[in-house]
C-alpha cells in the first residue's frame, strides 16, 4: 500500500481498527437480513397461495408483456433523449447569442418541470396516448439533463486543445466532432448511463396514465383477492429483474470505456528517444 494525497497508509492499529469496524458492520447487516427475513417469515409471506399466481402462463405472459414494453418505452426515450441532448448543447455552445438563449431556456425549463407533471399534462391536456405521453415526458426531461451533461463535458476539455486545432485551419464543426466530443466523452460516459438508468426507472410512472408497463403488471397481479394479496412476492420479483437491468447498463457503459482504450486511434503513440545527429536546418553541432 502507498500513500496518497487523501489519507496516509494506515499502521498495524489502525488495520485491526478498521478490521473490527468491518466485523461489526458486517454483523449489523446479517442481524438486519435476518430481522427482514423473521418479519416475511411471521406475515406469511412466503406461502404457496402467495406464490402460485407465478406458475401460471396467463400471469407469466402479463409480466413478459410488461417488460417488453418497459424495454421499448426505455429505448425510444433513451435515443430520443441522447439526440435531444445533443441538439440543445449545440444550441448552448453555440456563438449566436439568440440560439443560446433559447436553448438555455427550454433546458432550464424541462429540467426545472417534474417529470410526473410533464406525463400527465401531455396525456390529460393533449390526448396523446400512453406509450407517446411517456417518452415525450421522459425525453424532454433527460434530454434536457444530457443537454447539460454534454456542455459540460465539452468544455472541460483543456482549452489549449481547441485553440491548437482552430490553429490548424480547422473549422467549428471539425473541431467538435475529431477534437472535443471524443476527448469529453470518456468523462462524460458514466453521467451519461448513470441518467439513463433514471430514465430506465422513470418508465414506472406509465402504470400512473395506464401505459401497460412492468410495474403495471405487478400492481395488476399483486391487488387480486384470488390470490390472497400477493404484494411482497411481486416485489421480489421485480425488483430484481430492475436491478439487473440497470447494472445491464452500466456493464455496457463499462464495456464501451474498456474498447475506447483499446481503440488505436485513441492510444498514445510512442515517441522514440531524441539522439544525437539530427539537427535543424541552420544549427550546427555544439562543441
Amino acid at each position: 500500500m502507498t500513500s496518497t494525497a487523501l489519507y496516509d497508509v494506515p499502521g498495524p492499529l489502525t488495520r485491526r481498527r478498521h478490521f473490527v469496524y468491518g466485523l461489526v458492520s458486517t454483523a449489523v447487516i446479517l442481524a438486519l437480513l435476518g430481522w427482514i427475513l423473521y418479519l416475511l417469515f411471521d406475515t406469511n409471506q412466503f406461502t404457496a397461495a402467495k406464490w402460485r399466481p407465478f406458475e401460471y402462463e396467463g400471469i407469466q405472459e402479463l409480466l413478459l408483456r410488461g417488460l417488453g414494453n418497459t424495454l421499448k418505452a426505455f429505448a425510444y426515450a433513451a435515443v430520443l433523449s441522447l439526440a435531444l441532448g445533443g441538439l440543445l448543447a449545440c444550441g448552448r455552445l453555440s456563438v449566436h447569442r439568440p440560439l443560446r438563449w433559447v436553448a438555455t431556456l427550454v433546458v432550464e425549463f424541462f429540467r426545472a418541470m417534474p417529470v410526473l407533471v410533464m406525463i400527465f399534462f401531455i396525456f390529460v391536456a393533449l390526448k396523446v396516448q400512453p406509450l407517446p405521453a411517456l417518452v415525450t415526458g421522459l425525453t424532454l426531461y433527460n434530454g434536457s439533463v444530457l443537454a447539460e451533461v454534454f456542455r459540460t463535458g465539452v468544455n472541460s476539455v483543456e482549452r489549449g486543445q481547441r485553440e491548437a486545432a482552430y490553429s490548424l485551419g480547422m473549422y467549428k464543426t471539425q473541431v467538435m466532432s475529431y477534437v472535443l466530443v471524443p476527448q469529453a466523452l470518456r468523462a462524460m460516459l458514466p453521467t451519461i448511463i448513470s441518467q439513463l438508468v433514471v430514465a430506465l426507472k422513470d418508465t414506472s410512472l406509465g402504470f400512473l396514465i395506464t401505459y401497460e408497463e412492468f410495474l403495471h403488471a405487478g400492481k395488476l397481479i399483486a391487488g387480486n383477492l384470488n390470490y390472497d394479496l400477493p404484494f411482497i412476492p411481486v416485489v421480489m420479483i421485480i425488483s430484481p429483474i430492475y436491478i439487473g437491468m440497470c447494472m445491464l447498463l452500466s456493464w455496457f457503459a463499462n464495456w464501451i470505456s474498456k474498447r475506447q482504450k483499446r481503440n488505436p486511434k485513441t492510444e498514445a503513440v510512442e515517441v522514440a528517444d531524441a539522439e544525437p545527429g539530427t539537427l535543424l536546418p541552420g544549427v550546427g553541432p555544439q562543441v
